[in-house]
């Protein structure tokens, strides 16, 4: 008989922040490897859907170690400042480093905080991006208000989490894979044992697709979009804050 093993979704930013730093040197690895390199073609997608212009200004939280940020401005067209947030120091440090590696540094920069207290004064920014973090908010509620309040009226942003798929046999199958495969996988590239325990848990516990839909109108976005990438495993939420409000 298989051994069930309770696995904490605790979201206490010390815990989470911890777990993310330990991991951080073997991050972006692991995304490639357990993505089959989609990861990439997703973030694509994200920034392709906001058509970013050469004067906007763009917060990407949950920043990790800065790919979206990275992607945000690294087109011909792109913005002319990417501010990315994370409360992992471990994760920004490598993020700073591709940063610089890439070029970017005068149009890229990162700080260290919190998505639900972000440091930045209301209105502040044109567009905002989140990919694979929302889910580790302690509150995604609050995280989502607190991105509305620093998007100017008229602004927008694109959202990427991980779902489950709506067809039976898919599902069954990608749970199996987030279930056996996986944080096999993650312990043994990663070697932390409950990082890659806590994905596929923080996954089957979040609200994705009308749930999630839900949580951004109640922040007060509008025009919201919920479009399905991989079959359901990945979600691409996209809306707007009111002109007006």
């Amino acid at each position: 008989m298989e051994r069930r093993v309770s696995v904490s979704t605790s979201k206490e930013p010390a815990r989470i922040a911890g777990m993310f730093d330990a991991i951080a040197w073997r991050y972006d690895r692991l995304n490639h490897l357990l993505s089959a390199g989609l990861d990439k073609r997703w973030r694509r997608r994200a920034v392709r859907e906001l058509r970013l212009t050469a004067s906007d200004r763009v917060i990407d939280v949950c920043s990790g170690t800065a790919d979206l940020a990275i992607e945000s401005a690294g087109r011909d067209s792109g913005p002319r400042a990417v501010v990315g947030v994370d409360f992992s120091a471990a994760m920004l440090a490598i993020g700073l480093d591709k940063i610089r590696r890439a070029g970017l540094a005068s149009r890229v920069s990162l700080a260290r905080g919190d998505a639900m207290a972000l440091p930045f004064a209301d209105a502040a920014f044109d567009a905002g991006t989140i990919a694979f973090g929302i889910r580790n908010v302690a509150d995604p509620v609050a995280g989502c208000r607190e991105l509305w309040r620093v998007l100017r009226p008229g602004g927008r942003i694109a959202i990427l989490e991980f779902g489950m798929p709506e067809t039976a046999v898919l599902a069954a199958l990608y749970a199996w894979y987030f279930r056996h495969v996986l944080p096999r996988i993650g312990r043994l590239i990663s070697r932390h044992s409950d990082a890659y325990e806590y994905l596929p848990a923080s996954v089957a516990a979040f609200p994705s697709g009308t749930a999630f839909v839900t949580i951004l109108q109640q922040a007060g976005f509008r025009d919201v979009r919920c479009v399905r990438l991989a079959v359901g495993a990945v979600y691409l939420y996209l809306a707007g804050r009111p002109q007006g409000e």
